[in-house]
């Protein structure tokens, strides 16, 4: 079974959703660091999931991550021939694994993850 394992929050002026989720629901928020503006957001402590905020790219307001159990392009093809497409190319993030947006089949953006192999 997949699972959800992350989110990102999409927003016209990054800076200022950072603020809202950090003063509103005491968020720890942090730069990714990388080339593009990312906020990584811990929710807090025990079970649920983390997520991260960033420049509204999909035209979607909120766009999960699946962690699949097969590779990316696997799912694609499953993906595909239930109706939904690929959005560009899978990316690899070092240390996480493979990631690659999806459209479902109504439109909905959604992120593949194929985690790094462990041991």
């Amino acid at each position: 079974m997949a699972r959800v394992v992350h989110f990102e929050l999409t927003a016209d002026d990054v800076h200022r959703a950072v603020a809202f989720y950090r003063d509103v629901f005491g968020w720890q928020v942090s730069t990714w660091g990388g080339p593009d503006e990312y906020w990584l957001t811990q929710t807090g402590e025990g079970p649920g999931i983390d997520g991260a905020i960033m420049a509204r790219a999909h035209g979607q307001p909120t766009i999960i991550t699946v962690e699949v159990g097969e590779p990316i392009e696997v799912m694609v093809t499953r993906i595909r021939r239930h109706g939904g497409d690929q959005l560009g190319e899978p990316s690899l993030i070092p240390g996480v694994g493979w990631h690659v947006y999806v459209r479902d089949c109504e439109g909905t953006v959604i992120g593949l993850l194929e985690p790094m192999p462990t041991g």
